[in-house]
């Protein structure tokens, strides 16, 4: 299962670039977000998203209703039943995104040079000239020159079906632009954008909170995606807001970044946050090009070392519309990996695109090219130099099973935990080795009925780099109360060996508590 890992450092002869990949059980280190919507709503198109690569499905709240978005849910239960391929749930909330509303939902056509008039008076049809939007308060935020985008999808690099505008006036409640270039909107919503500018809407907004409170309730949501997030009290907001929700309390809370408000206070949001997805849509607007790189650089360098999950979107717009990526994106994707990126996500892709099982693959082989000239050895001493000492009990844990790991060059990691935190410390270290997250159901009741814990754990690994959940039995606790507890052992190689992730004589690091202490062992397999 190891593989030799190239340095980017050193000589590469190059006609090893063309030599084919070797098939490995997992594809990927890298997670796949795939966003289901109208080109993914069957069994068999969702099993071919899951078979793909895509570990993590996203519900985007900002359009269409939620019985739509339940029907698809149900096929993707089908689908995983089918593929037996394990996948979490993610809801993504409106948040404070100012929509155009186009009722008749015929193409508008905008000419450059020509005028338009943003309006709140919501009962006026979207024409050429009048644009009505769901916010009362755009005039009193903007001023003469100021910048705003419209689109379904802003400024993908094909500027035909988003428009950039200038203001010119504001009068009264109205906004006054100067459309600066062509663009045909088509569609029923279209995202209104205001660069640099703070709007004045609530991050969870009403609209949010009923479709959380039902759907995502009824659905036990596994990730929400908090739109616009700009402080960390957000964060906090959201999560008192979850854990009235039963068992959305166990919710994993990804705060999105999608503006310069959300830039400005981004140490304070990782610190609530349980991860973080840069939205380099709406924020590619709002930076200056030349700093885009600079933000995502340094915002994946602060999760990383702080062991959260990183998401980066807006990778291959292009495959939207055709079967292979451009040459630009094809790099973005690997140098997100690079960059120590946990998952990409993919949006219009595969929502609306034309080759959306062929995107995630794509997507999925370049990930796991990047991963292989990844300077493992450099991640593992940064990030040790990082967390300084006296390290945690369970972050020196972590640590030494993956130094170990490496040394004695294992196949896997296994951890065996309850509530996944331990498996999640051991891939923020970025093993070049699966790590396999043996997570043992625990017994609880709400003094009604008993219940088992540990399928959100499962699925909450989904997201994180190298990390690969497997539910275990019960009856083999995850605190072994002797060194010697040969069932619990192998429960993850049986199962390794099975899929055909393990072979025969190949080392495995084994990471576990037993009573009081944790024990890391280093086990050589049997035939």
């Amino acid at each position: 299962m190891h593989s030799t890992h190239l340095l980017l450092e050193e000589p590469i002869g190059m006609a090893s670039i063309l030599e084919p990949s070797k098939a490995s059980f997992f594809p990927t280190m890298t997670k796949i977000v795939g966003t289901l919507g109208p080109k993914s709503r069957s069994v068999k198109v969702i099993s071919g998203y899951l078979k793909a690569g895509m570990s993590v499905a996203r519900f985007d709240f900002s359009w269409i209703d939620p019985e739509y978005h339940q029907e698809i849910l149900e096929n993707l239960k089908a689908a995983v039943k089918l593929t037996k391929k394990l996948c979490a749930v993610m809801l993504d909330t409106v948040g404070a995104e100012m929509q155009v509303d186009n009722k008749s939902e015929k193409a508008i056509s905008l000419q450059a040079d020509a005028m338009v008039v943003l309006t709140p008076d919501a009962g006026q049809e979207a024409t050429s000239e009048l644009l009505p939007i769901n916010f009362n308060g755009l005039s009193k935020a903007m001023k003469k020159g100021d910048t705003i985008f419209i689109g379904q999808y802003l400024f993908t690099g094909s500027e035909t079906t988003s428009v950039w505008l200038e203001v010119n006036e504001v009068k009264g409640n109205d906004v006054v632009c100067v459309i600066k270039n062509s663009a045909t909107l088509a569609g029923s919503l279209f995202t209104l954008h205001a660069s640099q500018i703070r709007i004045d809407l609530p991050t969870l907004t009403e609209k949010d909170k009923e479709v959380v409170s039902t759907w995502g309730v009824q659905n036990k949501i596994d990730f929400l995606s908090l739109s616009y997030t700009r402080h960390a009290e957000d964060v906090r907001q959201a999560r008192e807001f979850l854990s009235k929700l039963g068992d959305l309390y166990q919710t994993k809370i990804f705060a999105k970044i999608e503006n310069i408000e959300g830039l400005n206070h981004f140490d304070e949001i990782l610190q609530e946050a349980d991860g973080i997805i840069l939205s380099r849509g709406n924020l590619g607007i709002d930076l200056p090009p030349e700093k885009v790189f600079l933000f995502q650089k340094s915002a994946l360098y602060k999760c990383n070392m702080a062991g959260k999950p990183a998401v980066v979107t807006r990778v291959v717009d292009s495959m939207t519309d055709n079967l292979r990526p451009t040459r630009a994106e094809a790099t973005d994707v690997a140098n997100a990996v690079l960059d120590g990126s946990d998952a990409i996500l993919l949006g219009a892709e595969t929502l609306r695109g034309l080759y959306p099982v062929e995107t995630i693959s794509t997507v999925g082989k370049i990930c796991s090219e990047a991963e292989k000239v990844f300077n493992q050895d450099m991640f593992f001493k940064k990030t040790v130099k990082y967390v300084g000492e006296p390290m945690t009990h369970l972050e020196s844990i972590a640590s030494s099973a993956v130094r170990a790991a490496i040394k004695v060059k294992a196949s896997v990691i296994i951890c065996f935990t309850s509530s996944g935190r331990a498996a999640r410390l051991l891939a923020k270290y970025r093993p070049a080795m699966p790590v396999l997250s043996v997570v043992i159901p625990r017994l609880k009741t709400n003094q009604l009925k008993w219940s088992f814990s540990g399928a959100f754990e499962a699925r909450q690994s989904l997201i994180v780099r190298g990390l690969f959940p497997m539910l275990a039995d019960p009856r083999h606790p995850a605190e072994s109360t002797s060194a010697s507890n040969e069932s619990v052992l192998r429960v993850a190689p049986d199962h390794g060996k099975a899929a055909g992730v393990i072979k025969s004589h190949d080392r495995v690091v084994d990471c576990q508590k037993v009573g009081d202490a944790s024990v890391v062992k280093i086990i050589e397999l049997e035939d």
